[in-house]
């Protein structure tokens, strides 16, 4: 592959990978606060997340390694794995090492969900709501598209989504009405 290539599939895959882990972010704090509707219980829309999820880790995983792979900068696998080690815009690409280092510890937490206890889970899966901010900033500070103003729309409805969704769940709860 050309380094144009590997360049276009980067930054495409970075982008991708943004959407999914904030569709990913909305979907669980969704199911958290026990969305459902008729056409969609509770079940689905967990499933959509896990899913969702897996499909996020894939295009994290192509946007590292065709990162490691353009060799225009200097990137390696140390880089990747290990937060601020890289001598280029190392702030900027620890915070994404960072975010897929804990990303890696969600993930795999929810591979052995059943084998560990529930408490830890919870608290490892609280680590998605400083991740997801950690992925955004990353993006923003290195992405060579990132002044661009389709980019620009695309992180701002990333950000109003998972504000939106928090705002949902963080409201009060409704008292149930037993009718007239």
């Amino acid at each position: 592959m050309t380094t144009q290539t590997l360049w276009y599939l980067t930054r495409s895959t970075g982008i991708v990978a943004m959407v999914l882990l904030t569709g990913t972010m909305v979907l669980g704090v969704l199911t958290t606060g026990r969305f459902a509707t008729r056409a969609w219980p509770r079940f689905a829309w967990q499933d959509l997340h896990r899913r969702a999820s897996l499909l996020a880790v894939v295009f994290l995983g192509l946007h590292i390694a065709t990162t490691i792979a353009d060799g225009y900068v200097p990137i390696g696998w140390v880089s990747a794995i290990v937060p601020f080690t890289s001598s280029y815009r190392r702030l900027w690409l620890g915070l994404g090492t960072l975010a897929v280092d804990m990303l890696l510890a969600v993930a795999l937490s929810s591979l052995v969900r059943t084998r560990i206890r529930a408490r830890s889970w919870r608290a490892l899966h609280w680590l998605a709501y400083l991740c997801w901010p950690l992925a955004v900033a990353h993006g923003i500070g290195i992405g060579t598209d990132a002044g661009t103003q389709w980019v620009l729309v695309v992180v701002a409805s990333c950000v109003a989504a998972v504000v939106g969704s928090v705002a949902w769940r963080l409201r009060p709860a409704r008292a149930v009405s037993a009718g007239p």
